[in-house]
């Protein structure tokens, strides 16, 4: 009687599990500065054109996923979506308080030669190699592994010359318990690391 009772707890519990849905969480990225850079505005000009940004990823839709020790995973997504728009949106508001206006642009080829026929005076550019970040449930605790990998091009029209930098980070963090809410923070302070370093030196 008790085998036939506790078999019966176990194919419940493996239907319930079967019948959960995986859930996609939005995540704010939003990049707030730990610092400030008052030579940027006379390094890169003003006004500074902001082409189309690249999302160049396999998956697009997704930033990363969290899969428990039980049950299904649950997936991360942008907020604002696509990643490029939040990557973008994030960099014009710090931008504006540091005195640099940003004009959108249709297209920039990225040419050192092109920056002549631009009306601003520098054009900045992003492509994203690789955005992702993964929470692994183990006994007691999650391991969450983010990598970060983003090319940024700066042209001046000044210099006549185009900066590109290859960026990337990559940094594990345990927790206890994990939530959206904490992985939306740990990728926050990777972009703070990130442009923070950038703009103190973009050349």
């Amino acid at each position: 009687m008790k085998s036939y009772r506790w078999a019966m707890v176990f194919f419940l519990c493996l239907f319930l599990f079967s019948c959960a849905k995986a859930k996609t969480y939005p995540l704010y990225l939003h990049y707030q500065p730990g610092k400030e850079f008052p030579s940027l505005q006379q390094k890169i000009g003003s006004p500074l054109g902001l082409p189309p940004f690249k999302d160049e990823r396999p998956d697009k839709l997704y930033i990363g996923i969290h899969t428990p020790l039980h049950g299904v995973s649950d997936y991360f997504k942008s907020d604002p979506f696509p990643l490029e728009r939040a990557i973008k949106e994030s960099l014009t508001e710090v931008l504006s308080r540091q005195r640099v206006k940003t004009v959108p642009m249709d297209g920039w080829d990225g040419e050192p030669e092109s920056l002549k026929n631009v009306e601003t005076d520098s054009v900045l550019m992003i492509e994203i190699k690789n955005f992702w970040t993964e929470g692994k449930a183990v006994p007691f605790k999650t391991n969450l592994k983010t990598s970060i990998r983003l090319v940024v091009h700066l042209g001046v029209k000044k210099e006549e010359k185009v900066f590109s930098k290859n960026i990337s980070i990559e940094k594990e963090t345990t927790f206890v318990r994990l939530t959206p809410e904490k992985v939306e923070k740990t990728l926050n302070e990777i972009l703070t690391d990130i442009f923070d370093t950038y703009f103190s030196d973009p050349y």
